[in-house]
């Protein structure tokens, strides 16, 4: 994969040249029109159709077409016996056709050029009878990207994502069939003709991966990115405070009832992490709509901060999960959800296992107005956020450490959160308004860069977490959504709240007036929150982008004896790589920078992100490619 400093490097040099690009185009050809690059990155390609016939002149079905040039593809022809080969890199390439029964062609040469489609047609004499077995259910071939002939729709060609897939194999993988098929592996077969003994193995194998994968399309993402923390501009030239994190995905549909994922993580540094994680969601119009998972993660600190290495005794931290979640649909207007989340900390000593319920319901009289009402209890860990499984394939926990504030060790968090709103749709736009009232239990404190008396400052890469104390919140919010064009859509959200707080204990409440006072709150504080997010597309470059900004006006300072304003923000930017897609692969540029340290704001209390004390800027850059 690389070192971490040249992945960075190479990643962030990337996306600033292409967005440079993009924005030097736009400006060159306005008022012209734009076309994708995607559309142009497939013109520098051709394509071979043609059909097969017998002497008789009747279409023949199931013949194997082979090109040989700068690759190699195959088609099937359909029962029409017509056949196409697409995306074939301009230049010369030798045709055959194989049809057990049938005498083996002349070699026919086809020259391909960019964007224009090139004619074959053959003609198959019959050798004697054909009792070797056909080819046609195995749909293996070239790609078909485009719509199949109307002849082959109206005989009822497989047009599914699995016999498409196949028609996208490689020769290794046609090969490692012939050999789970059991066909002789004979050394000489290359010099009698490979394309015949190709069309065997085919032929003895293909029923028998239908039967077993029919229903099976596998997806997935791998993504290959570079993280690291800094508090200023100069910090991006250390280099070696970055990280290397790999990232894997694979999932696919359980026919048409729903899909299963499985995803895993991994970091090597100082800290070395792992994490896997799967779930199984129901997508088919049922009455109940259920969906369950695991999580697993493990982390490992094996580098020299003193607070990092006393806190994690037994060298490693292991957190795992399981979660279940139904929506039943009761009635056309009425739907209920419920479920929960059991999540296990080894490093908490007072309650290890968190139950964290959650029950809704949702009243729909008109199809544009929805009344919900919900109540759930969420219990947390102090460092839960190095371990959850990410929302987004972003980030990556676990990815830094951490350690008590105090000798009173760690607490759990456990918040209690019921909310009541409406929804209506009016001319395309949402608006919703909300009324919410939360009880939090030992409300969690973290603390960046803090330098006490007997230790040192602790890095960009390890925070302090403490109990800043019980709270009881009442408050209202509004929400507006509008997508504002074609290609961009943004929500605004307002939110005020009045809390009521209670002290925590003596030795919390001590090193919280010394280190961070901000984070001692006192009685009726009056929070105003406003949190924006815009995501727009720009089809004409493929770019992606994704902001989200926070304002409020209860943020803690290390700096500051009281809570202050601040703004706390997330920008994704996505750059999809045209030219470098093979087959089915899309690959994309991803640059991010963040100073929002939970990941997701769901399911948090309102001082979850407010209580975190100068949160470093978190960036991250690499290459994403999609299957």
């Amino acid at each position: 994969m690389g070192t971490p400093s040249r992945l960075f490097a190479s990643a962030l040099m990337l996306g600033l040249a292409a967005l440079h690009s993009s924005a030097a185009q736009a400006q060159g050809v306005s008022g012209l029109g734009f076309e994708r690059v995607t559309n142009l990155a497939s013109a520098v390609t051709g394509l071979i159709e043609g059909t097969v016939v017998d002497e008789a002149g009747k279409p023949l079905d199931g013949v194997v077409v082979s090109a040989l040039g700068s690759t190699t593809a195959f088609a099937v022809s359909d029962k029409a016996g017509q056949f196409t080969l697409r995306q074939l890199p301009p230049g010369p390439y030798l045709l055959r056709a194989y049809l057990p029964g049938f005498l083996t062609t002349r070699s026919t040469m086809v020259n391909v050029r960019p964007a224009v489609s090139s004619a074959s047609t053959f003609t198959l004499r019959r050798e004697g009878s054909a009792t070797a077995p056909r080819i046609t259910d195995a749909a293996v071939g070239a790609t078909a990207i485009g719509a199949p002939p109307a002849a082959a729709k109206a005989e009822g060609r497989d047009d599914t994502d699995f016999a498409w897939r196949l028609r996208h194999l490689k020769r290794g993988v046609l090969k490692e069939a012939e050999i789970m098929a059991g066909i002789p592996q004979d050394n000489d077969w290359f010099i009698t003709d490979s394309f015949e003994f190709l069309g065997r193995a085919v032929g003895s194998s293909a029923k028998a991966a239908t039967a077993l994968f029919s229903d099976l399309s596998l997806g997935g993402q791998v993504n290959l990115l570079t993280t690291g923390a800094f508090d200023n501009p100069l910090q991006l030239l250390q280099l070696d405070r970055t990280s290397s994190v790999a990232f894997f995905s694979l999932g696919a549909p359980v026919g048409e009832h729903g899909d299963w994922t499985v995803r895993a993580a991994m970091n090597q540094s100082d800290l070395s992490s792992w994490m896997l994680a799967g779930s199984y969601v129901v997508k088919a119009p049922v009455a109940h709509k259920y969906q369950f998972g695991m999580s697993y993660s493990l982390q490992r600190y094996e580098g020299g901060n003193t607070a990092a290495l006393m806190a994690v005794a037994d060298a490693a931290r292991n957190v795992g999960s399981v979660f279940g979640f139904d929506e039943w649909k009761v009635s056309q207007y009425l739907s209920v959800g419920y479920g929960a989340t059991y999540a296990h900390y080894d490093y908490m000593l007072d309650g290890a296992s968190l139950f964290s319920p959650r029950l809704s319901v949702t009243l729909s009289p008109t199809p544009k107005t929805r009344l919900r009402a919900s109540a759930a209890r969420h219990v947390s860990a102090p460092g839960a956020e190095e371990f959850l499984p990410p929302t987004s394939a972003e980030y990556l926990p676990p990815q830094r450490t951490f350690s008590p504030l105090s000798h009173a060790g760690l607490r759990t968090q456990e918040l209690r959160h019921y909310e009541v709103g409406l929804e209506r749709v009016m001319n395309g736009a949402t608006i919703g308004v909300r009324a919410f009232q939360q009880r939090i239990d030992n409300q969690t404190v973290t603390v960046f860069g803090l330098r006490q008396l007997d230790t040192a400052a602790s890095a960009l890469g390890h925070y302090y977490v403490g109990a800043a104390g019980d709270a009881n919140l009442r408050g209202v919010g509004v929400t507006f959504t509008h997508a504002l064009a074609e290609n961009i859509r943004g929500v605004v959200d307002y939110s005020l709240a009045t809390a009521d707080w209670s002290r925590t204990t003596p030795v919390e409440y001590a090193v919280l007036t010394t280190w961070v006072p901000s984070a001692v709150r006192s009685n009726n504080e009056r929070i105003h929150d406003v949190t924006t997010s815009l995501e727009a597309e720009i089809p004409q470059s493929a770019t992606r982008v994704v902001v989200l900004y926070k304002l409020n006006n209860a943020f803690a300072s290390r700096d500051a004896k009281t809570a202050a304003f601040d703004a706390r923000f997330d920008v994704r930017i996505n750059q999809a790589l045209p030219f470098m897609n093979f087959r089915t692969s899309q690959w994309e540029m991803l640059v991010a920078v963040r100073n929002l340290f939970h990941e997701s704001l769901a399911h948090a209390s309102a001082y979850d992100e407010l209580l975190v004390v100068r949160p470093p800027k978190r960036i991250v850059g690499g290459l994403t490619v999609k299957f």
